[in-house]
C-alpha cells in the first residue's frame, strides 16, 4: 500500500484531483467528509462541538450549523485550536480505519486539507501538493462559492501559507491550468504513484 498526503489550500482544486485520481482507481480517504460525518447528530463529536462553543451553534434540527461555527473559530486561532483538538482525532481513528480497509497493493489518497498545518507530512509516504495562486483562491471562493471577500481571505490566512505548503511537497500538481491541462497532469502523477506503489511493495 502507498500512502498519499493530497494537500492543497482552500479553493485550490483538492477536490477536483482526488475525483480524477479515483477515476484513475485510487482509494479515497477524504478527511473533510470524515469531518462532516463525527459531528453528525448523535455522535460524540457534535456533543463536544456544542459543549465547547455552546448551543448557538446547533441549527433548529439539531445538526451544527456551519457558517456559524465557521465565522466564530476562522476568526479566532485559540478558538479554531480548541475545535480541531476535538475534531482530528476523531478524524485520524476513522481515516485509518478506512485505510485498514485497502488492499494491500492500494494507492491510497488521503485528502488533508490540514496536513501541512498540522505537521503530518512525516505520517504520508508520498506528499501530493494542489497548487494554485493565493489571487486564483480568491477568485474561486468569492465567484465560485460566494463568499464574503473578507471571509474569504480569513479562511486563507488561517491556513498555512503557499511557500510552507510547497516545502513539504513530493509532488505538485499545478491547477492554474485549465481543466484539460490538468488532467493530463494528474495521469502522470498517478503513473508515478503506481510506479512508486509497486516499488514498495517489492522491498
Amino acid at each position: 500500500m502507498l500512502k498519499v498526503g493530497l494537500t492543497g489550500g482552500i479553493g485550490a482544486g483538492k477536490s477536483e484531483v482526488s475525483r480524477l485520481l479515483v477515476g484513475h482507481g485510487a482509494v479515497l480517504v477524504d478527511a473533510d467528509r470524515i469531518a462532516r460525518e463525527v459531528v453528525e447528530p448523535g455522535t460524540p463529536g457534535l456533543a463536544a462541538v456544542a459543549e465547547a462553543f455552546g448551543p448557538d451553534v446547533l441549527a433548529a434540527d439539531g445538526t451544527l450549523d456551519r457558517p456559524k461555527l465557521g465565522s466564530i473559530v476562522f476568526a479566532d486561532p485559540e478558538k479554531l485550536a480548541v475545535l480541531n483538538s476535538i475534531v482530528h482525532p476523531l478524524v485520524g481513528a476513522r481515516s485509518r480505519e478506512l485505510e485498514n480497509a485497502a488492499a494491500a497493493d492500494a494507492v491510497v489518497i488521503n485528502d488533508v486539507p490540514l496536513l501541512a498545518e498540522n505537521g503530518l507530512a512525516a505520517f504520508y509516504d508520498v506528499v501530493v501538493v494542489v497548487d494554485v495562486a493565493p489571487e486564483t483562491q480568491l477568485d474561486r471562493l468569492t465567484r465560485l462559492r460566494g463568499m464574503a471577500e473578507e471571509d474569504a481571505r480569513a479562511r486563507m490566512a488561517a491556513q498555512a501559507t503557499r511557500e510552507k505548503r510547497l516545502e513539504i511537497a513530493d509532488i505538485v500538481i499545478d491547477n492554474d491550468v485549465p481543466l484539460e491541462a490538468l488532467e493530463q497532469r494528474v495521469t502522470e502523477v498517478w503513473a508515478d504513484l503506481v510506479r512508486r506503489a509497486r516499488a514498495a511493495g517489492s522491498n
